[in-house]
């Protein structure tokens, strides 16, 4: 028991260490469930008073970091990360035994640090969804369907995609599946609830459910296959020790329970293929199956392992050295230079000229999709729309280069809504990459944008603010 705890301890210190190395940036997937956070932490009702496109428990989860940057995200994160961890050894165990448990954990571990930064420093819908899925399929084996339903439910609550979870599910809960359809039911009957009394059903259902129908319907990949069997062949090549072992647990495992993993795999490429876009993201919908194959495999390898072992070299090569590079600049005080992260350097610069511009009871809008201002700035939202997606109707994930809009019926209605308020400075993050889509480029925003005036740029963000006629009275307010 001593050396489990010291095992775990372990984990937890240098999955937090990695983190920690993540300190002073934020990715775009953890930007907008933040940001949503923290406007509730003042008091606003999400859906209803707050534009957000994720199920309720994404904005949630950050709710345990008071939506707070630094020290009290990293933390968070490291302690989700072990619990991932935790939940992958326990299925393994009583899988098959404690050798397995102890691959599981540090094969999560591993690639829980050494994959894609984008896909896997930020919890985001995706990562979050991990553990919920993990729990209900180890649920569901179990032979407890209704607390595997539960927990499918609450994979729902994070990510629509938590649907395919529960067809998982069924795999092995084929002969109670109304107990499992019980079990799903109700987290988000209850939320359903919340939703409803908050006077937030309607729009719920709206921005998540319409506007994800209008995103998930039109991809912006013109040879979609193509791209999704590149991408799965890189992904596979980048994972390679993993999914050797796991196929060498496949060959070898029991037929019976061989055609079960193969279910979950197709299940779960499924969810991945959903929306034709092969986001390296997406395919942690495969990372509970693989990581318990591969325990396996590797315990069923013996001494061959070591061949398969030094396939993490890929991995460890690609990513091992910038976390050293970002560690040496947090000890020496200096900035990071990366290229993967210039639009974030730039977000904090220029959240450092708005509170130069900004007044006290200061009110901020954001045209693009940059939610960290908001966390940057710490000033409050002027309307319930963080991002510039239901204004343009234009998803985040092409508008820095594509101007065609995926769904226009809501857009006209929400500008008008936008221009019934009065920020006391507007920040322009999307105009500098894609001028096409400047917020000054709108005909029917002009009159409102009038009333504002330039005070500020960096490389990706103009600065807009309230003007004020010599009375101190601000033009809006004296139209």
């Amino acid at each position: 028991m001593r050396h489990a705890r010291r095992l775990w301890l372990l984990l937890f210190v240098v999955l937090l260490l990695t983190r920690l190395c993540h300190l002073q940036i934020l990715w775009a997937e953890e930007t907008l469930p933040m940001a949503a956070a923290g406007q509730m932490l003042l008091g606003k009702v999400l859906y209803r008073d707050i534009w957000f496109d994720k199920p309720p428990m994404l904005a949630a989860f950050y709710l345990l970091s008071s939506a707070q940057a630094g020290w009290p995200l990293r933390i968070l994160d490291a302690l989700y990360l072990v619990a991932v961890c935790w939940l992958a050894a326990q299925f393994a165990r009583e899988l098959w035994g404690q050798h397995e448990a102890l691959w599981a954990a540090g094969l999560a571990a591993f690639y829980l640090i050494f994959d894609l930064p984008s896909a896997i420093i930020p919890v985001a819908a995706d990562l979050l969804m991990v553990a919920p899925h993990i729990a209900a399929v180890y649920l569901a084996w179990r032979g407890r369907p209704f607390a595997s339903g539960l927990a499918a439910g609450v994979a729902f609550l994070i990510n629509p995609k938590g649907l395919f979870v529960a067809a998982a599910c069924l795999l092995w809960s084929a002969r109670s599946p109304h107990w499992l359809a019980l079990g799903f039911l109700l987290p988000n009957a209850l939320a359903a609830l919340w939703l409803w009394l908050g006077g937030a059903l309607w729009s719920y259902y709206d921005e998540v459910w319409r506007w994800g129908r209008a995103y998930a319907g039109q991809t912006f990949v013109s040879h979609p296959v193509a791209n999704g069997l590149l991408r799965t062949g890189n992904w596979l090549g980048f994972h390679a020790a993993a999914a050797a072992a796991a196929a060498w647990c496949w060959l070898r495992d029991s037929k019976s329970a061989r055609w079960r993993w193969a279910a979950w795999a197709a299940i779960s490429m499924a969810a991945v293929a959903a929306g034709w876009r092969f986001f390296p993201r997406y395919y942690l919908q495969l990372f509970p199956l693989l990581i318990l194959l591969a325990a396996r495999g590797m315990v069923l390898l013996g001494r061959r392992r070591a061949v398969v072992l030094v396939l993490l070299i890929v991995p460890l090569v690609r990513f091992g050295p910038r976390y050293a590079i970002l560690a040496r600049d947090l000890l020496a005080g200096r900035s990071h230079e990366w290229a993967d992260i210039a639009m974030d350097r730039d977000s904090r610069q220029a959240a450092r000229l708005a509170a130069s511009c900004a007044e006290p009871g200061a009110a901020l809008f954001v045209w693009g999709f940059r939610p960290e201002l908001y966390i940057y700035t710490g000033l409050p939202a002027a309307s319930r729309f963080l991002d510039s997606q239901p204004l343009t109707g234009i998803p985040a994930d092409r508008h820095l280069r594509q101007s065609k809009p995926v769904d226009t019926a809501f857009v006209i209605p929400h500008r008008a809504e936008l221009m019934r308020t009065q920020p006391s400075l507007i920040l322009d993050g999307l105009g500098p990459y894609n001028p096409a889509l400047a917020i000054e480029r709108y005909a029917d925003l002009r009159p409102w944008l009038a009333s504002y005036e330039i005070v500020g740029r960096t490389g990706g963000t103009v600065i807009y603010r309230l003007s004020a006629d010599p009375a101190g009275r601000s033009l809006f307010q004296k139209r």
